[in-house]
């Protein structure tokens, strides 16, 4: 596997003095961003089959081991305060359970017979989508859950650093990201880590924009939930609706702070006939305001 490889390039790196060291380090993340720009196609694809796939009721289910596992953990737990994704709607399935977040637990990544088990504990199915992770793609827990979960009819996306590998086999998306060896060889968390990290936010916030939970860039399902975020909500109802801050403000007041219901109504409808509207748009922006 490219992901396990020893570079002779990085020979004599812990020879080297601090600041080639550190710029051969930095230069393999460049190369893990590039490493993601041949997987967009995929990464899009994935996107618009997991938002046809999630309407209503579907959750997203992020399966890995170790770093892998951790990040997508990351990267679920940012979706509720950041697009006001249901919390019960996302499902984290780390080999080693919650405790491997904090203390590493290696040896569960080897326990493929766990990770089907999770996938029927979780009751995965036609509603769902699975993004599962693994930097070589060999994860017998990992690509065993992917392999459950598609055969109970779940979408599937696989994102891994090996072409070929089993994980991409399993998978129904296949995410390639080919990072090739570490500067410290074996150390997925770096390159492999990297471009996983990219993938994720591309996939994860692309998901959301087709669900309707982004209008012209803007985070129109965020929660308002403290003072720093409470004014960017009245800025975002400002900027929409092109009315002054003290009229946003008064309209995130009237919509209990949902912005979207906030940016109708401070263009002159009322809260009921707003809702009414959004629910008819299946709760997207520029659906509604277009129909004003």
């Amino acid at each position: 596997m490219s992901t396990e490889m020893i570079s002779p390039r990085f020979a004599g790196l812990d020879d080297w003095d601090s600041a080639d060291m550190v710029a051969a380090m930095w230069d393999g993340q460049m190369a893990a961003v590039a490493a993601v720009r041949p997987a967009l196609p995929a990464i899009a694809n994935a996107v618009e089959a997991a938002a046809d796939r999630l309407a209503d009721v579907g959750r997203l289910v992020y399966v890995g081991a170790g770093t892998s596992g951790r990040l997508g953990v990351q990267d679920g737990s940012e979706l509720p305060p950041t697009f006001s994704w249901p919390f019960e709607r996302v499902v984290f399935q780390m080999a080693g359970g919650p405790g491997a977040l904090l203390r590493s637990a290696e040896g569960a990544e080897d326990d493929a017979t766990a990770g089907a088990a999770e996938i029927d504990r979780h009751c995965i199915g036609p509603s769902d989508v699975v993004i599962a992770i693994a930097a070589s793609g060999g994860t017998p827990y990992t690509v065993s859950a992917t392999r459950r979960a598609r055969e109970r009819g779940a979408v599937t996306i696989g994102i891994a650093s090996n072409p070929g590998s089993a994980l991409l086999l399993a998978a129904e998306h296949a995410i390639l990201t080919e990072t090739g060896a570490e500067v410290i060889a074996g150390s997925t968390r770096m390159k492999a880590g990297t471009a996983h990290k990219v993938v994720l936010n591309l996939l994860s916030s692309g998901i959301m924009v087709r669900l309707g939970r982004v209008y012209g860039g803007i985070m129109v399902d965020m929660k308002p939930s403290n003072v720093k975020l409470k004014q960017r909500a009245i800025g975002i109802v400002a900027h929409i609706a092109a009315c002054s801050e003290p009229q946003a403000q008064a309209a995130l007041d009237a919509a209990s702070g949902d912005i979207k219901t906030a940016v109708l109504m401070a263009k002159g409808l009322d809260r009921t006939t707003a809702e009414t509207k959004l629910k008819a748009a299946k709760a997207r922006l520029r659906t509604a305001l277009a129909e004003i």
